[in-house]
């Protein structure tokens, strides 16, 4: 574990949805190319996809669903957007997904500054954002929220100082979310490369590595304990 990796793990935070995840029940899923279960449906079709996130929850009886760090996943290959110029495939989760429905507030998990927001809305990506800057024990890194409910992004402003624990929007519908189950994307950041209101959440195979270490696992600061026997 590296320096930087020791802070978060230590750091005071706060859960995402204003509730202690684990108390509500979190069921962890696995959307690897490699999950059989994924087979039964063409998880291309983002309302079949968002039935069957529904499905999981409603069997293991919880409020939340939750995974994806690292995770190589299919289904990116249903947009373009993924697609690189060289005709390979992004398919690495470099985020923690958090399924909830739609609606639910979302909170910050750590004191912060609000750095930048946008709305991006090209198929497959995050809709609303909010990206906030921190820093703990001198080193500084980022948060990324994705596919919130767009009218939250008016009642922010880059700069704005937010706790852990408040709330910083909600989680958007399909439809503000260009086609995405409701759920959050939860990324952490160390550089943001000049980039503002936006980070790829997905990256190519062969350069997993690079792009890993420069978005450290969520869950050192996310701590859900249904994810620890799913870490990389």
């Amino acid at each position: 574990m590296t320096p930087l990796q020791r802070s978060l793990a230590q750091a005071p935070t706060a859960s995402p949805f204003g509730f202690d995840l684990d108390a509500a029940g979190v069921v962890a899923l696995d959307l690897s190319a490699g999950n059989a279960a994924l087979g039964a449906f063409d998880p291309l079709d983002l309302e079949r996809f968002g039935t069957w996130v529904q499905a999981q929850m409603h069997a293991a009886a919880v409020r939340c669903a939750a995974g994806g760090y690292a995770e190589d996943r299919a289904l990116y290959r249903l947009s373009p957007l993924f697609r690189r110029a060289d005709g390979r495939w992004r398919t690495i989760h470099l985020g923690v997904d958090l399924w909830a429905a739609a609606g639910t507030p979302v909170h910050a998990v750590l004191d912060g500054r609000l750095h930048s927001l946008a709305d991006n809305r090209t198929f497959g990506d995050y809709g609303p954002t909010l990206v906030f800057a921190h820093e703990i024990d001198g080193w500084r890194f980022h948060t990324l929220y994705g596919h919130l409910a767009r009218a939250g992004l008016s009642t922010l402003r880059p700069g704005q100082v937010v706790g852990a624990g408040e709330r910083i929007g909600a989680l958007g519908e399909p439809g503000e979310n260009v086609g995405w189950p409701p759920h959050l994307h939860f990324q952490i950041v160390i550089d943001l490369e000049g980039r503002t209101g936006d980070y790829p959440g997905v990256c190519e195979a062969g350069e997993r590595e690079r792009w890993l270490a420069n978005c450290p696992d969520p869950n050192l600061l996310l701590r859900i304990a249904a994810l620890r026997s799913h870490s990389p």
